[in-house]
């Protein structure tokens, strides 16, 4: 399977296997192979008891690359034949993002449930059209935003703030610094802002999906948005820089910054930050790596009252969201994320995106 790559594109984790379900029992697909979460995506539906059932995309070479990590898949020859298997009952996607969202009506209108990787959508009329399709149709559309659910320091941070830790959630810092890596090894989607999004809508969906979730407010608005390309001319639709305050109804605050300045020299694609400050504390979130310690890896740090505490949840907690995921799909609980809420996270990225103000390039 590939590996993580220093460039972030390939980013798989793997956990231990923890089925949900009986052998046999849920059935899905990978499908549109664009971009290397499809693998992270994969391994934590197959930890959780599914079954991997069949794969397409349209372009061989990304079937024969899957096929070296998954061995024995069959193949599909269209779309249109995974739709119309009913044993499948979920795909997992990893389309070109301005495709995400017409794929996935198209997945929930044929009686199945949808995976997308983030960013979900790259325009407000996808958004409302999925909530529309998802509505009529009882299917779920669910988006892999996986520097919190599969990062597993980010998922028991949601244990301690949701169990009162730090108090009340008054701010939320959220820093998503990336590595371009090769240039010429991205695919020519990733140079093209009406493909991609946007920086605020692509890398930044993670983010804003943290904040709704660490702070507990169910909208936000957007006070202030800045996109800019200061050191990449010879790609002038690439944003390489991002950074959005947003306000949520529930008056915590929130401030973003993306990027795509992670130097060479880092020995992971991004030094990932998460700090969640309560009116009792706070807890500070490493996500790929701990500089002072020489160590990589997720790490979390809770200071209260009663001082200072480093908790390496590394092979502890458990990437549990992928068995709530399948539970979702099963028995309709919404365990693992509300429909409103993946689609909340979508529509600020999308908001903070179209009201940024261009600060370079």
């Amino acid at each position: 399977m590939p590996t993580d790559r220093a460039d972030g594109m390939n980013y798989a984790p793997q956990g231990k296997p923890s089925p949900v379900v009986r052998p046999g029992e849920f059935g899905f697909a990978a499908a549109f192979l664009e971009h290397g979460h499809i693998y992270g995506q994969c391994n934590g539906l197959l930890e959780a008891g599914a079954e991997l059932r069949a794969v397409y995309d349209p372009d061989p070479a990304k079937v024969a690359a899957f096929l070296r990590a998954h061995p024995g898949t069959p193949v599909a020859r269209s779309y249109d034949e995974i739709l119309d298997d009913p044993a499948i009952r979920l795909v997992a996607a990893a389309a070109v993002p301005c495709d995400r969202g017409p794929i996935g009506c198209r997945t929930m209108e044929a009686g199945k449930d949808y995976f997308t990787d983030k960013t979900p959508f790259t325009a407000f009329g996808q958004l409302e059209q999925a909530r529309a399709v998802a509505a009529r149709t009882g299917r779920k559309y669910m988006v892999y935003f996986s520097e919190r659910l599969h990062v597993e320091c980010a998922m028991h941070a949601g244990d301690l703030v949701h169990g009162g830790a730090i108090g009340r959630v008054v701010q939320v810092l959220g820093l998503g610094p990336h590595r371009i890596g090769d240039k010429a090894a991205r695919p020519a989607w990733f140079y093209e802002k009406a493909k991609y999004g946007g920086i605020l809508c692509d890398i930044g969906s993670h983010q804003f999906e943290q904040f709704l979730f660490y702070s507990g407010a169910t909208d936000a608005t957007v006070t202030q948005a800045a996109v800019g390309n200061f050191a990449n001319p010879d790609t002038p639709e690439l944003e390489d820089f991002g950074e959005a305050s947003l306000l949520g109804d529930n008056g915590a605050s929130n401030y973003v910054r993306v990027d795509w300045f992670t130097p060479k020299g880092l020995r992971t694609w991004g030094d990932g930050r998460t700090v969640i400050l309560g009116t009792k504390g706070y807890i500070e979130l490493r996500k790929y790596i701990e500089v002072a310690r020489e160590t990589t890896g997720d790490h979390l740090y809770l200071v209260d009252d009663a001082g200072e505490r480093h908790v390496e949840v590394a092979g502890k907690v458990g990437f549990r969201f992928f068995g709530e995921l399948i539970l979702d799909c099963l028995n309709r609980t919404e365990k693992a994320m509300t429909q409103a809420h993946a689609f909340k996270a979508a529509e600020l990225c999308l908001k903070a995106q179209s009201t940024a103000r261009r600060v370079a390039g």
